[in-house]
């Protein structure tokens, strides 16, 4: 039965924010607050948050960066999954993934479908591991990022969160690097 089990530990991890997009600030970003916000109440740290351009290279050196530090477990970026020109996260991160999640999309379009019905077909959001970090896409949308994390996120980067969660296989992420190394 999923749920929290209340004999288990929670354990905070630690997460960045990166904002997609060629027009907000630190002062206008709605999306990335939403985030934040919600990092700190589940007793999360926020460890660093970012604004960039709509631009693949700029995305994926900055969430490349900050899958190389311990600290960070999680990154998290907002903005840049629909399908204009300027939209380009998603080709940006997938690249660096080692491994996909689909699931995150699907369970990610199942909520959203719930509240705005057939317009959760334009969002790319997409999800995956590179390098130990898990990494999420989400649409730019302070909506868009309430569902993610009030619906998929929190409960995942809970470690109490049975039958399973993110948090409790985050020390075997790289098994597969290591047995490279052990060749």
């Amino acid at each position: 039965m999923a749920g929290l089990d209340e004999k288990r530990p929670f354990i905070a991890v630690g997460i960045a924010v990166l904002t997609v997009s060629d027009t907000r600030t630190p002062q206008t970003d709605k999306s990335g607050d939403t985030l934040a916000a919600r990092i700190a109440e589940a007793g999360h740290r926020l460890v660093e948050r970012a604004i960039v351009p709509d631009d693949r290279e700029k995305i994926a050196a900055q969430v490349k960066a900050w899958t190389e530090r311990d600290e960070i477990d999680v990154v998290i970026t907002t903005g840049g999954t629909g399908f204009t020109g300027r939209d380009v996260t998603p080709e940006a991160l997938e690249p660096l993934f080692e491994k996909r999640m689909d699931g995150f999309s699907a369970v990610f379009h199942r909520i959203s479908y719930e509240k705005i019905g057939t317009a959760t077909i334009q969002s790319r959001a997409t999800a995956g591991v590179a390098n130990a970090t898990f990494i999420f896409a989400l649409p730019g949308s302070p909506g868009a990022c309430r569902d993610a994390w009030d619906g998929i996120l929190k409960a995942q980067l809970d470690y109490r969160s049975v039958p399973c969660n993110f948090v409790e296989i985050m020390p075997r992420l790289d098994e597969h690097l290591k047995r490279g190394a052990q060749k």
